[in-house]
């Protein structure tokens, strides 16, 4: 199997498969509290592409906000589910060769998606390729420093994927997105043990503890394009 597909592999059953507890945890990320991912006011009727959109769960909070959306993953049964949730607009492609002009979008939304591709770098050229000057992309991924925790999953057969895992470090996202032309506002890590059931909101706390960012599980990054 091309493991850069795997998820349309399991596209009917990827929603049955999913922890419930790392998925609230990432909405909860993007959209809620004080100082969201994306808010209202990044996307609401605005040009917006959740790329790698998966099943839809984020497809169908950016459209409860008023984007004008566009929800993009590698095959049509992955998009199917996401058209099951809400009536975005889809398109099939791969993040490495976006079909769609320079500056095309004003928000853009990727999470935990660049390391299911052959090459991330190239994944975050082609999403700051499309983002409008003066837009927000929101990006979210697996750090690389924590990587031993998925061999450790894979060895105990308690993790249900078999896609592309080139996870990212923390230093080097920063360096790909400021190479890309975007200026980072806000970098930093979430989930500080690798387990899902620290996903819960009891242990969002942890999160708060800055000096850990570089060492936490995940990595998100808030980033503008400069105004033309």
């Amino acid at each position: 199997m091309d493991k850069g597909r795997f998820y349309e592999s399991i596209a009917g059953k990827w929603d049955a498969l999913m922890d419930q507890h790392e998925l609230s945890k990432r909405l909860r990320l993007v959209f809620s509290g004080p100082r969201p991912l994306l808010g209202r006011s990044d996307v609401e009727d605005l040009p917006t592409l959740d790329a790698g959109s998966g099943t839809g769960h984020f497809s169908k909070a950016l459209l409860g906000l008023g984007a004008r959306l566009v929800s993009l993953d590698v095959g049509t049964g992955l998009l199917s589910q996401v058209r099951a949730k809400c009536p975005t607009r889809p398109v099939q492609a791969s993040l490495l060769s976006l079909p769609f002009p320079d500056r095309t979008f004003r928000a853009i939304l990727c999470t935990e998606v660049i390391e299911h591709t052959a090459d991330p770098k190239a994944a975050v050229r082609e999403l700051c390729r499309v983002l409008a000057p003066g837009g927000t992309l929101a990006l979210t991924v697996p750090n690389k420093r924590l990587k031993f925790a998925l061999a450790a999953a894979d060895l105990l057969k308690i993790r249900p994927y078999g896609g592309l895992e080139n996870w990212v470090g923390y230093a080097e996202l920063g360096r790909w997105l400021s190479d890309a032309g975007v200026t980072v506002e806000r970098q930093f890590g979430f989930n500080l043990i690798p387990l899902a059931a620290f996903c819960r909101p009891a242990f969002d706390g942890l999160d708060h503890i800055s000096p850990l960012h570089p060492f936490m599980v995940n990595i998100a990054a808030r980033c503008r394009k400069p105004e033309a």
